[in-house]
């Protein structure tokens, strides 16, 4: 029996995508003697973050966790000549992120608030896509057309006629559509209502870059 002949090529395709979405991504942290203490205190910074958030038309779901921790705080001390740990609090570090449709105005204003408001929280402003499938697939479907381009020139160069389609390898990576715009520390505190009374916000004319991005599909195919 004739052992099948194959070729296996690798093909890339690369995409450029118009970021839409704006994301921005919220940091708080607090650090207190009792652990649950440090738990209260992480419940209710969160619910007055969604609180700030809600006087621009977002629903306390749209605030979506990324990583809550809590961390044992200690410290060293010397005690006759011999240095020695103790436990001294907790410390809580929540990272949340919310999304909404690119708009600078919009984003001033949040950007504002949040810089000017008690929690004193670090922020991080990032752009990408609504529509994150439809990238993908574009990507893949490049991808593909470009494996087969190659398939069909070294099959031609060596003498040999392309056939079937056996199998395709994609690894399933993550693609990173997203493309950072800008970050700040904490801030100093301010009053929440006295911003939202008088309509204070931040002028920004920010434009981000497109996303490039690429991934790579196996295909092999028969030849004979």
């Amino acid at each position: 029996m004739d052992t099948m002949r194959t070729i296996r090529v690798t093909g890339k395709g690369q995409i450029k995508v118009k970021p839409d979405m704006t994301r921005i991504t919220v940091t708080l942290v607090g650090s207190y003697k009792d652990y649950g203490e440090t738990l209260r205190k992480s419940a209710q910074d969160t619910d007055q973050l969604k609180n700030i958030l809600s006087a621009f038309g977002f629903e306390q779901s749209d605030l979506k966790t990324l990583s809550f921790d809590v961390d044992i705080e200690n410290e060293s001390y010397r005690e006759k000549g011999v240095y020695k740990w103790r436990l001294v609090g907790y410390k809580f570090r929540h990272i949340m992120k919310v999304e909404f449709e690119s708009d600078h105005e919009r984003l001033g204003n949040i950007l504002y608030a949040l810089a000017n408001c008690p929690l004193n929280p670090e922020f991080r402003v990032s752009y990408t896509v609504k529509d994150p499938e439809k990238a993908k697939n574009e990507l893949l479907g490049k991808a593909v057309k470009d494996a087969r381009e190659k398939a069909v020139v070294l099959t031609g160069a060596a003498g040999v006629m392309l056939k079937d389609m056996q199998s395709i390898d994609y690894s399933w990576g993550k693609v990173d559509l997203e493309v950072h715009a800008m970050s700040r520390a904490a801030a100093a505190g301010g009053s929440v209502m006295a911003l939202a009374e008088c309509d204070d916000s931040y002028d920004l004319n920010i434009e981000p870059d497109d996303l490039e991005v690429s991934d790579t599909v196996t295909v092999v195919w028969e030849i004979g």
